[in-house]
């Protein structure tokens, strides 16, 4: 009997926009926590996506965790990183 075991993921999104001091930080703070687990993030920019920056404009930058908004202006690394574990763990 063989049990398949299934390689658990946390699917990760920015939403940023141009010229945005606040994004910038956001994407280090993306790019240090990522590196420690060894996984991947995905930046998504108002500019390709107008109906997201409409819904979100006073929030950017916006992080995503597995689709669902958790973090927003400021993304704390520590509050992320629990997000990151919990997310693999399941």
């Amino acid at each position: 009997m063989f049990i398949e075991r299934k390689e658990a993921q946390v699917d990760l999104k920015l939403l940023t926009k141009p010229e945005c001091h606040l994004c910038a930080a956001a994407r280090q703070t993306m790019d240090e926590v990522t590196s420690e687990y060894n996984i991947g993030w995905q930046e998504i920019s108002t500019t390709d996506h107008p109906q997201l920056a409409e819904q979100f404009a006073e929030e950017i930058p916006v992080l995503f965790v597995d689709g669902k908004q958790r973090d927003f202006w400021v993304i704390d690394p520590a509050r992320m990183r629990v997000m990151i574990e919990a997310g693999l763990a399941s």
